[in-house]
């Protein structure tokens, strides 16, 4: 290379230098420059500066979806079958004479209490009296040749076939004897139970035949309900099951009572199995022959777990409740019980500390974020009486 050749770089490198110091220089003063314009500035630039504005602070998270939500309940449920029957009474029996007879008494009132005993007719006993008479005077006489034919038996002057003979005529005669006493006392009718009487169909003086109809009397100090269910709950049927009644007579009024019997076979025509049970009765208000709706308990749990009915949403064949769990909605399935108007049973998937969502669920997926609403607190009532006035 030749020598002016590199004389002339050598002197280009040294103008570049030069200018990138004096770059460097000019920088550092004005930021120099800089720091003491704003020393010098007064209070008042300074208090105008601070006023300025902040950043805006990072946005907020998204409120979740609103909904409304219950606690679920735990409560005693039922499973009762729904039946029809009738009522009758713990004793009934209509009063009829055995023998034919005309009435010479009737010692009752229509409608009255009566107790097990009370003699409520007397029919004319005077012809059963003297047949009865009759029959104990000819006991009598065969009953001294008894006597004298044992004596002739002892002294051997008859055989034993005679004696036996006399025996039996004795024995014969003692039946006829009790019959007419018997046929005697059938003339005084009395009441084979305690109960109410009611209205009589004869008056006295009236000529009855055997099996005429006089007064009927019922027990109603209980009463018993005859009523059908389907064969197919047969599993579920045991002694002693609690039962409610309702009569269109006593509405918003139910009478309970227990099974006691249950009919051995199933009506092969409607495949139902008769029950009977019983009813205490207090004030007499049910009567014999009243129509009734039966509800059977089958079973009982006391501490089900109740949603409203709002709250199920069905998937199919599946049956699901939006849970509330940290803010956040969790589809869980379950499977329903009982239903009754306006709740739903859960037997399996729900627990007793479970909040479930009742409306808003068209929104919702599993895990959304949700907000519950809270309801309004009830206005207070109105004020009234001297006080409010003032």
């Amino acid at each position: 290379m030749h020598t002016p050749t590199i004389r002339n770089v050598t002197i280009l490198t040294a103008l570049v230098t030069a200018a990138l110091i004096s770059g460097c220089g000019s920088k550092s003063d004005a930021t120099a420059a800089a720091s003491k314009a704003d020393a010098s500035k007064p209070d008042a630039a300074k208090t105008a500066d601070a006023a300025k504005p902040a950043a805006p602070p990072a946005a907020a998270p998204k409120p979740g979806l609103p909904v409304k939500a219950e606690a679920v309940q735990i409560l005693k449920v039922q499973d009762d079958v729904s039946a029809v029957g009738s009522l009758l009474a713990e004793e009934s029996v209509i009063i009829r004479p055995e023998i034919d007879g005309r009435i010479v008494g009737l010692h009752f009132q229509e409608g009255q209490a009566v107790t097990a005993g009370t003699r409520l007719v007397t029919i004319d006993s005077t012809e059963y009296e003297a047949q009865t008479a009759a029959q104990r005077a000819d006991l009598k006489t065969e009953e001294q040749r008894l006597v004298r034919t044992k004596e002739l038996f002892e002294q051997k002057f008859i055989s034993k076939d005679a004696l036996d003979v006399q025996v039996g005529n004795v024995a014969r005669l003692k039946a006829h004897v009790d019959e007419a006493e018997s046929r005697t006392a059938k003339t005084v009718i009395r009441a084979p139970f305690s109960g109410i009487l009611g209205l009589r169909q004869v008056s006295p003086g009236a000529y009855v035949k055997a099996g005429s109809d006089i007064v009927r009397l019922e027990n109603v100090s209980s009463i018993k309900v005859d009523f059908r269910i389907p064969e197919n709950y047969l599993s579920k049927i045991r002694p002693n099951q609690e039962i409610a009644v309702k009569l269109d007579a006593y509405p918003g009024e139910a009478f309970t009572g227990r099974v006691y019997a249950v009919e051995p076979v199933v009506d092969e025509r409607t495949r139902t199995i008769a029950m009977r049970a019983r009813i205490p009765n207090k004030g007499f208000k049910l009567k014999p022959g009243m129509f009734v709706r039966v509800a059977v308990t089958l079973d009982s749990r006391p501490n089900a777990v109740i949603v409203p009915e709002q709250a199920i949403w069905p998937q199919g064949k599946d049956s699901f409740v939006y849970r509330v769990v940290d803010g956040k909605a969790a589809l869980t399935k379950v499977e329903i019980g009982n239903r009754s108007p306006g709740s739903v049973e859960i037997l399996k998937g729900l627990a007793a500390n479970d909040v479930v969502i009742t409306d808003g669920q068209m929104k919702l997926k599993d895990g959304a974020a949700v907000s519950v609403i809270v309801p309004p607190p009830a206005a207070p009532a109105a004020a009234t009486g001297p006080a409010a006035k003032s």
